[in-house]
């Protein structure tokens, strides 16, 4: 394909700088608009970044949400794939993906609209993404009035003054988590970068290198990540080793610490979140690091997790044994628990 694959975005969307810059290292040729075009169809939910994908006629389709997106890309543009060819790895690519997109995207926005030098910038500056010529008085006004919006909305990810600390601990041990495994290898799962790389950089280009307040912790105590994080923008001339992924019978311990961190997190939410949706509980309740957690249900969760788990039932059973016996003790395993 020769064409220009067309995508809508902006800067301050963590899941608009994933694809760009799975976009450049897997070199599929785009171009990126910052606001909607009159040619172009508007998507059936209101998210970004969105793909136009033409069909046979030469019609656009308007198409959101990354991870399929990553799945579709890998079948209509050959190479550079982001998709680890054995079962077992894939699996744990595609869960560290998730990790990035569900989880660490609750420090984003619990730091953004949480703390006062977070929320004047977010809000000095997102607002001017939609047009830069405003006039001062109207940014100054749509500041306001996003601000107040995204700190009414910190509920819905589960950011509270009880859960403040378990977000932020969360987010400090993943950082020491990728930052000790990045001493070895300069990808999550080895040589070449993974899908679960684009989704872990596409919230940390926030927490990073935007948002002052986690900022400064990856500043003092991480660099090695924040240069992994400016690094992972633009990969496309990064040549990888048909054989660059982990061999899953061989996994670093700096790997099983990572996943050790989704089990202490990540898993007991996604599991409580799946028991509000099944019981149509009006409140997802849990406890993570011995503090109450109270959210929202967010049916797209539960999505994750039931593909997730259709991802495990397709696996031979000789890889779902694998597989288990890389996830036990890491708390992982709850979320694949076999009847």
């Amino acid at each position: 394909m020769t064409d220009l694959l067309p995508v809508r975005g902006s800067p301050g969307s963590p899941y608009t700088r994933k694809m760009l810059a799975l976009l450049r290292y897997r070199r599929i040729p785009y171009r990126y608009m910052q606001a909607p075009q009159a040619d172009l169809p508007a998507p059936k939910v209101g998210l970004i970044p969105v793909f136009y994908f033409a069909d046979d006629t030469g019609a656009f389709d308007a198409v959101v949400d990354s991870t399929p997106i990553i799945r579709r890309l890998e079948e209509e543009y050959p190479g550079r794939s982001v998709i680890p060819k054995d079962p077992v790895t894939k699996f744990l690519d595609t869960l560290l993906e998730d990790y990035g997109d569900e989880w660490l995207t609750k420090a984003m926005f619990h730091y953004r609209w949480y703390y006062a030098d977070d929320i004047d910038m977010a809000g000095s500056i997102l607002p001017h993404y939609a047009d830069v010529t405003e006039s001062d008085d109207k940014l100054a006004t749509m500041k306001k009035a996003f601000s107040e919006r995204q700190i009414s909305r910190l509920y819905v990810v589960g950011s509270n003054d009880t859960t403040a600390p378990v977000i932020e601990n969360s987010y400090k041990r993943f950082l020491s988590c990728l930052n000790n495994h990045l001493k070895k290898y300069p990808f999550m799962l080895g040589n070449r970068p993974g899908s679960a790389d684009f989704g872990c950089f596409g919230q940390l280009t926030q927490l990073t290198q935007f948002d002052p307040t986690p900022g400064k912790v990856v500043i003092a105590q991480f660099p090695r990540v924040h240069a992994w994080v400016s690094k992972m923008e633009d990969l496309s001339g990064v040549e990888p080793a048909e054989d660059g992924f982990l061999d899953a019978g061989t996994l670093p311990s700096t790997l099983q610490d990572l996943l050790t961190e989704l089990g202490r997190t990540y898993v007991p939410v996604m599991l409580a979140n799946a028991h509000a949706l099944e019981n149509a509980l009006e409140t997802v309740t849990t406890v993570v690091d011995g503090k109450p957690w109270q959210q929202e249900p967010f049916p797209y969760q539960g999505k994750c997790l039931q593909w997730l788990r259709i991802e495990y039932a397709r696996l031979e059973e000789h890889d779902k044994n694998r597989l288990d016996g890389i996830l036990q003790g890491t708390g992982c395993e709850a979320l694949l628990a076999r009847p």
